[in-house]
């Protein structure tokens, strides 16, 4: 199994910038991509951004382009995601998720970090 930690939330006024983090733990070497969602208050879950645990290919939803980058830490076991220009419309609590090799689903979930943009 693969244990999640997400950091680096907080709060930030328009135009900021915060970067996250996703620390995985355990067994590290079965991941095949970790994706990062976020959750505003009274909305669905909303993908974010993906990135294959070799570091060599990347997805973005199209709000976030251009503006975040999904990156991964190979000697932290980390991924991380950092979030430039942000806009109010970014408030949500943010999760990583990590996919397993062979696994079509999100086998592991950390327990999210919250980030407010105030306008």
């Amino acid at each position: 199994q693969v244990q999640l930690v997400e950091s680096g939330g907080g709060l930030v006024q328009a135009g900021g910038s915060l970067r996250l983090s996703c620390a995985a733990s355990g067994r590290t070497s079965t991941i095949a991509y970790m994706t990062w969602f976020r959750q505003a208050a009274g909305k669905e879950r909303e993908f974010v951004a993906r990135i294959h645990w070799s570091g060599k290919s990347t997805y973005y939803v199209d709000s976030v382009k251009g503006r975040f980058t999904i990156s991964r830490d190979n000697a932290k076991n980390q991924v991380n995601l950092q979030m430039n220009s942000l806009k109010p419309e970014d408030t949500a609590v943010y999760y990583c998720a990590t996919t397993l090799i062979g696994s079509g689903t999100y086998d592991s979930w950390g327990q999210g970090t919250q980030v407010t943009v105030s306008s």
